[in-house]
Formats: C-alpha cells, sequence, structure tokens
C-alpha cells in the first residue's frame, strides 16, 4: 500500500506516525468495500440515536450525516457501563484530545477517503462517551459517504461555523 499519504497534522498531535491515512479511491474500496473486511470478532453499525449526537456535537442540523458509520472490535460494549461503543465515542474522544469539529465532518462527510491503519491494535486514547472508561478493543471504523458533493460539505461546515 505504498499510495497512502498521511492526513494533515492536527495542531496538538504528538503522534509519530499516523494510523489514519488519505488513500485512492481504488485502495479505499480494496480495503473496505465490505464490513467483512474490517478486523476484530464484531462489526456493527453506529446507533441513529448516537449519529444524532455526533452531529450535535459537531454543530451540524438534524440528520446531515446519511451513511452507515461502521466500527469493528472484539467487544460490542464498553466493560464498566454497558453502552455501544461506536463512532460516538471515536469523535467525542477526538474532540476532547487533537480535532478540531471541521476536520471530523470532513472525513465523515467529505469526498478523500480515509483507512485506519491501527488495526489489528486497538484505537489509541478511546474513552467511552458514557462513563469516560477506556476502550481497549475497537479496532476499525469506516464510513460510505460518497453521496455528498464539495458544495454540500462547504455548507455544514459554514452552518458549524456559525452555530459554535
Amino acid at each position: 500500500m505504498n499510495s497512502l499519504k498521511p492526513m494533515p497534522k492536527n495542531r496538538k498531535s504528538t503522534q509519530k506516525a499516523p494510523a489514519t491515512q488519505t488513500v485512492s479511491e481504488e485502495i479505499f474500496k480494496q480495503v473496505y468495500d465490505s464490513p467483512n473486511s474490517l478486523p476484530g470478532k464484531e462489526k456493527w453499525v453506529t446507533t441513529d440515536a448516537d449519529v444524532r449526537e455526533i452531529e450535535r456535537l459537531l454543530g451540524m442540523k438534524p440528520r446531515t450525516i446519511g451513511a452507515p458509520l461502521w466500527v469493528s472490535g472484539d467487544t460490542r460494549r464498553c466493560r464498566k457501563c454497558g453502552r455501544e461503543t461506536n463512532w460516538l465515542d471515536i469523535v467525542a474522544s477526538g474532540l476532547a484530545q487533537v480535532h478540531r469539529k471541521e476536520m471530523l465532518a470532513q472525513v465523515i462527510l467529505g469526498t478523500r477517503k480515509y483507512v485506519n491503519t491501527e488495526a489489528p491494535r486497538a484505537i489509541k486514547d478511546l474513552v467511552c462517551f458514557q462513563c469516560q472508561s477506556a476502550i481497549r478493543d475497537l479496532r476499525s471504523f469506516k464510513c460510505h459517504n460518497w453521496a455528498y458533493a464539495r458544495p454540500a460539505l462547504l455548507k455544514v461546515l459554514q452552518q458549524m461555523k456559525a452555530s459554535s
């Protein structure tokens, strides 16, 4: 996979080698065309209620995100509180640690394709949205949102900025 391009550096990132990288559409499709390609014992989609919470955290209008937000791991639930882990944990942890809202919106809604290369290791520095306990075995995430046009993404980013 020599076509991998590192994501732009984040303002607070201390990670030496990015674990999420921009890839060509060809490589993206090879890696992520099927949920079965995701590592871990279980694969599932983020619940609609949690997608709506992600939109709220990012300052988006309800129902902006329409694509399925897949995750995979060895267990589906937080070991402390039992909540199903998913993209909400990824987004909330990212916002708390290194990522800006706009960057996360571009990953979810944009046309660039990203793959998480931490697999088969668990995603680093992830905590449960509900109880803040460490999540140690969520292994991968993906979203398919090829239908989102660039002008529509720019409009969402402007609305997010206006609401913050």
